[in-house]
């Protein structure tokens, strides 16, 4: 099945970055505002989701879901759950960290959602990949300059860190306590992350303190 590309509104500086995880066969919708990005990104919309209150509304002939401004879903949340009613089983979301933290937390929270049903699912911004970490041991490969692990559900128990500067073993992390922020890969090594209960935001940065 192909991966499906959530397009949204927020700002984007490094486009190469982004253009670089494409895959040519991915499967393009674009949130309302998420179309300014078309031109940068050199990929043309396969459905169109908004309700046009950030971009107006193009002249096409491509599939497009006019949504009414006043509703329980954002843009981008209509769209990731219109792209789970078509079948797709695997997302990247991209535009969707922005200076907005209400948007930008609803949009992270997307991941949760996804894996809920077991579809794994990442986004990218300027400075960082995310995704969650919860059934399957996630890698961190030493590409980036540091990767960081957040609770943002409940807690996470049982958590195993290996090859990286500071391992764990068996530990846990609330909400409430953050402690497992700008960990390091050990060098030419690749970093091991698992939860035995719960979940964890694993946070991949680049080149960025």
């Amino acid at each position: 099945m192909r991966r499906c590309v959530i397009v949204g509104g927020a700002g984007i500086c490094e486009y190469q970055r982004i253009r670089d995880s494409l895959r040519e066969d991915d499967w393009f919708v674009y949130c309302d505002g998420g179309l300014k990005h078309v031109q940068e990104l050199g990929r043309k919309p396969d459905l169109i989701v908004g309700d046009f209150d950030s971009y107006e509304r193009p002249e096409t002939d491509t599939e497009t879901i006019v949504l009414p401004c006043e509703k329980d879903d954002t843009d981008t949340v209509y769209a990731v759950k219109e792209a789970v009613r078509c079948g797709f089983r695997e997302f990247l979301l991209i535009g969707v960290i922005g200076e907005r933290f209400d948007h930008t937390f609803g949009n992270v929270s997307l991941l949760l959602y996804l894996d809920d049903l077991g579809i794994p699912a990442c986004i990218l911004d300027d400075y960082s990949e995310m995704r969650i970490v919860s059934r399957e041991t996630a890698e961190v490969k030493d590409d980036c300059s540091w990767f960081s692990l957040l609770n943002i559900s409940g807690t996470a128990k049982g958590i195993t860190i290996l090859n990286a500067k500071y391992p764990l073993e068996d530990g846990e992390i609330t909400s409430e306590y953050q402690y497992g922020i700008s960990n390091e890969v050990l060098p030419g090594k690749t970093a091991c992350v698992s939860v035995r209960e719960g979940r964890l935001l694993l946070v991949k940065v680049f080149g960025q303190n």
